[in-house]
C-alpha cells in the first residue's frame, strides 16, 4: 500500500517560481481608495537597477508609511530586486510578474507610524505604461 501511495501525484503541488524578466520602468503611480487608504509611488528602474525610488502610503487617517531609495542600498539584481534598509532589517522587494511590476517591504515597521504596518500593501505598476497596475487602481 505504500507503494501505492508513493506513485500517485498529490493533486496540488509548490508553486513555481515567478520567471525572470528584466525590469526596465520609469513609473508614478498615485491612488486613493473609498476607505482612504493612499498611495504615492515612484520608481525608476533600468536593467534591474533602481535609480529612484519615493513611496508614500497612508491606511486612511491612522498614520502611514514612507519609504526612499536614500535610506536603502540595493543588494540583488536578479531574479527579483532587493534593497535592504542602511539600517535595521527592512527589505523592499521589486519584481515583475506577467502584468505588474511590484513593491513589497519586509520587516519595515520603524518606517511607519506605530500599528499599522500589518495593512500597509505592496504597490503595483502597469509595465507598460508606468501608471498604477489595473488589478490595483481603485
Amino acid at each position: 500500500m505504500v507503494l501505492t501511495l508513493a506513485s500517485c501525484s498529490l493533486p496540488f503541488s509548490r508553486p513555481t517560481p515567478i520567471a525572470y524578466r528584466e525590469i526596465n520602468l520609469s513609473g508614478y503611480c498615485s491612488q486613493t481608495d473609498e476607505d482612504g487608504f493612499r498611495e504615492q509611488a515612484m520608481l525608476k528602474v533600468q536593467g534591474n537597477q533602481v535609480q529612484a525610488l519615493d513611496w508614500r502610503l497612508w491606511v486612511g487617517n491612522r498614520g502611514s508609511c514612507h519609504f526612499n531609495l536614500a535610506d536603502f542600498h540595493q543588494t540583488q539584481w536578479r531574479p527579483s530586486i532587493e534593497l535592504r534598509a542602511n539600517r535595521g532589517s527592512c527589505k523592499l522587494l521589486i519584481w515583475q510578474d506577467p502584468g505588474n511590476v511590484t513593491i513589497g517591504h519586509a520587516n519595515c515597521e520603524a518606517y511607519c507610524t506605530p500599528g499599522i504596518y500589518e495593512t500597509a500593501w505592496p504597490v503595483s505598476f502597469d509595465p507598460q505604461s508606468g501608471i498604477c497596475a489595473r488589478d490595483t487602481r481603485r
